[in-house]
């Protein structure tokens, strides 16, 4: 049987099992993109922090992948945009559930 030949310290020990401590980040929704991003900093998919541009993510990429950035945010914008008007007619309808 495998004896060790010297005593393995405190901390080597600890630091050994440490890894049983941790645990996945804390992850919140981006307001813009919608995309998960740690809470507290930029979103590295849009750029935006707090509801204001940060970072020019668009800067950084080659033409193409400009151009499907742009083309991905304004299908976004879009979709947030389909809410019907309200107006009286709209709401004196009753709404089927």
């Amino acid at each position: 049987m495998a004896v060790p030949k010297q005593r393995h310290t405190k901390s080597r020990r600890n630091n050994r099992r440490m890894h049983l401590f941790i645990k996945a980040p804390a992850l919140t929704i981006c307001s813009k993109c919608k995309k998960p991003t740690l809470s507290h900093s930029v979103c590295w998919n849009c750029g935006y922090y707090k509801g204001e541009e940060v970072i020019d993510v668009l800067k950084k990429l080659t033409k193409k992948e400009r151009k499907k950035k742009e083309k991905e945010i304004a299908a976004k914008e879009k979709e947030g945009k389909k809410a019907k008007p309200l107006n009286m007619e709209n709401l004196s309808k009753k709404q089927k559930i």
